[in-house]
C-alpha cells in the first residue's frame, strides 16, 4: 500500500478539536496543546502532519503563532490550511518551514490568484476542494458555491499544484466510513493527484482509498478515538 496517511491537527481557539461536519459546537475531541499533539503523532511514526486553522477558515481570528511553533518543533513535513487568503501568509508559512500550503476559498473564487501563487511556489500548493451535497464549499464549509466541479477541474488542469485535497463534508467526522462512489468519481475526474479526507473510520477505508487511487489520506476522528491504531499504519515510530 503506497497511500500516505497524515493525522489531522485541527486547531480552534488554540486547542486541537475534532468536529462533526466542520460545525463548531460539535466537538467530539478537545485537546489543550496542539504542539504536543503534533509531536505525539511524530513519535507514533506519522510521515507528516496536516494542520488546519479552523479559526482562519471560519473567519474568527487565526492560530498562526501556534502553527509556526508546530512547524519548528517537529522534524516531519507539515502542511497547513485554513483561511489562507494572502500571498504574505503563504510566504510566511513556507518561510517557517511548512512543506505545503493548502488554499481554499480565495483560490476557488479567484483562479488567477491560485495560478499566481502556485507558479511562485510550484508543487508546494494544495487546492482544497470540499464537496457537500454535490456542491463546492467555501468559507470553512459555511457557504456553497455555484461553481461546477467540471469547470473547476478544467481551470486547474495546467496549474503546477502539489495535489488537490478533497473532503466529502457529508461524511466528515461522523465515523460512518467514506463514500467510495463519490470519492472514486472525484479521483477519476481530477486532473491532479488527490488527497482524500472525510469519514475515514477504519483500515478497510484506508485500503479502499488506496485501491481507488488516492495519493494520501487525512485521518482525524478515527485516530483520536483509537478506531485506527497508529502502530498498524505507521509501524510504531520512535521516542526522543
Amino acid at each position: 500500500m503506497h497511500l500516505i496517511i497524515l493525522p489531522a491537527v485541527d486547531i480552534l481557539d488554540g486547542k486541537v478539536v475534532q468536529l462533526v461536519g466542520g460545525k463548531p459546537g460539535t466537538e467530539k475531541v478537545v485537546l489543550p496543546n496542539p504542539i504536543e499533539v503534533a509531536r505525539r503523532w511524530e513519535k507514533a511514526g506519522a510521515p507528516g502532519v496536516h494542520v488546519v486553522d479552523l479559526n482562519g477558515a471560519l473567519g474568527r481570528g487565526e492560530n498562526l503563532e501556534t502553527i509556526e511553533r508546530i512547524i519548528k518543533r517537529v522534524s516531519i513535513p507539515v502542511q497547513v490550511g485554513g483561511g489562507i487568503r494572502a500571498m504574505e501568509t503563504v510566504d510566511d508559512l513556507i518561510g517557517w518551514g511548512a512543506d505545503k500550503v493548502i488554499l481554499g476559498t480565495r483560490a476557488l473564487t479567484e483562479p488567477e490568484w491560485l495560478e499566481e501563487v502556485a507558479t511562485n511556489c510550484p508543487r508546494r500548493i494544495v487546492l482544497a476542494l470540499d464537496m457537500k451535497g454535490g456542491k463546492v464549499q467555501l468559507k470553512g464549509w459555511q457557504e456553497s458555491s455555484p461553481l461546477r466541479i467540471e469547470d473547476l477541474f478544467e481551470k486547474i488542469r495546467n496549474i503546477p499544484l502539489a495535489s488537490v485535497l478533497h473532503t466529502n463534508v457529508d461524511v466528515e467526522g461522523r465515523g460512518a466510513g467514506i463514500d467510495p462512489e463519490e470519492m472514486g468519481a472525484f479521483i477519476r475526474s481530477c486532473p491532479h493527484s488527490v488527497v482524500a479526507s472525510g469519514g475515514i473510520k477504519n483500515m478497510d477505508d484506508i485500503l479502499l482509498l488506496a485501491k481507488l487511487g488516492a495519493q494520501a489520506a487525512i485521518v482525524g476522528m478515527a485516530l483520536y478515538t483509537g478506531d485506527i491504531n497508529p502502530g498498524k499504519i505507521w509501524g510504531g515510530g520512535h521516542e526522543d
